[in-house]
């Protein structure tokens, strides 16, 4: 039997040849080999030299595509996936109320899943919503700042658009998708500056677990704009209220009882900030504004109407899920599209003059 030479093609497969086939001869992905092949609703376009090596190893193996197969894979159902981190959380809440309302207007359907801040379970919701062919999913809770999650995600999101889905990520994902992105830093840069405006010169910060890039946005922002008023932070300046209301209290006492306790906090959220003022009220005797003055972040409907009521920055929550809905609905883009959404200050009257010596 004849020894095939170095440059002879290689044999084709017995049986029916498949995609993977297909894209192991090109030496590509098998969602390359796809949108090669059959083009893709999604926002990614391969290159023409990519293109002719996939379409060379189809021909070589005399690849024949499944048109039902294809028809199928391209459906959607009216279903659009809302991943958030925690349904009990106001700030999700409204967004996810805003995406709720457009989705009505429309004829689709939502479906709210909530991670609890595990990013392994927002990896499995966004295959299991890719499996259920789901027109759409927005990641609505924070990415996380973890390089290898965020390379398996954005390989997850690649694929979900492969298969003729669109993903829509809120805030900073690192991945390549529709975003709509709040003002995180400059809204905590408005927080610092109107509490120096008012005097204030000792800050204290309640942050969130710096996993989430949220919270290192937020942090960011703060400590850029007091280093630019001559106040840079020193790390017993921060302390980690976890994103809920009972250990932002613990954060509360933590950085009330030190020897140069803060006359002004900046709390990076609302929920937060309602246990860091039941902190200075009921255990350390504090009064709100006139010895410490409190900002929040997010502006979700209670604030207003927290003792007292509390001066926060406003994100446009359910707006941000109106946008992300209006997205889906003009469909994907070859380039990703972002869309920047505003904060504002809301002054109330957890704010005052910084105390007098």
């Amino acid at each position: 039997m004849p020894t095939p030479t170095p440059d002879a093609p290689a044999a084709r497969p017995a049986g029916p040849v498949t995609l993977q086939q297909v894209a192991e001869r090109a030496g590509v992905s098998s969602a390359t080999a796809s949108r090669a092949l059959h083009g893709s609703s999604g926002t990614r376009i391969v290159g023409e030299e990519l293109r002719k090596r996939v379409l060379d190893a189809a021909r070589e193996l005399r690849y024949v595509s499944n048109a039902p197969a294809q028809a199928l894979a391209r459906s959607t159902t009216s279903v659009v996936g809302v991943v958030v981190h925690d349904v009990a959380d106001p700030y999700f809440a409204a967004i996810a109320a805003g995406a709720m309302g457009v989705a009505r207007e429309h004829g689709l359907l939502v479906m709210l899943a909530a991670t609890f801040r595990d990013p392994e379970l927002e990896l499995d919701y966004l295959a299991r919503l890719r499996a259920q062919r789901a027109r759409a999913v927005i990641l609505a809770g924070s990415g996380f700042a973890d390089r290898e999650f965020t390379r398996r995600l954005a390989a997850e999101a690649d694929a979900y658009r492969a298969d003729g889905g669109h993903v829509i990520a809120v805030g900073s994902h690192g991945i390549a998708a529709d975003t709509v992105r709040p003002a995180n830093r400059a809204g905590a840069a408005l927080a610092v500056r109107h509490l120096y405006d008012l005097g204030h010169r000792r800050f204290g910060i309640v942050s969130g677990p710096r996993s989430l890039t949220t919270v290192r946005d937020r942090l960011d922002g703060a400590r850029r704009q007091l280093r630019a008023l001559g106040l840079p932070l020193t790390p017993g300046q921060v302390v980690d209220g976890g994103f809920t209301r009972e250990q932002a209290r613990t954060a509360a006492r933590t950085l009330l009882t030190g020897p140069s306790a803060p006359t002004a906090l900046v709390v990076l959220n609302d929920v937060m900030a309602a246990g860091v003022l039941a902190a200075l009220r009921e255990d350390l005797g504090l009064r709100v504004p006139d010895q410490v003055s409190v900002v929040g972040f997010d502006d979700v409907p209670f604030a207003a109407d927290l003792n007292p009521p509390l001066t926060t920055i406003r994100l446009p929550l359910a707006d941000i899920g109106t946008q992300a809905m209006h997205m889906i609905l003009t469909g994907p883009t070859v380039t990703p599209r972002t869309v920047d959404v505003d904060a504002e200050l809301v002054p109330r009257s957890s704010t005052a003059p910084a105390p007098q010596p």
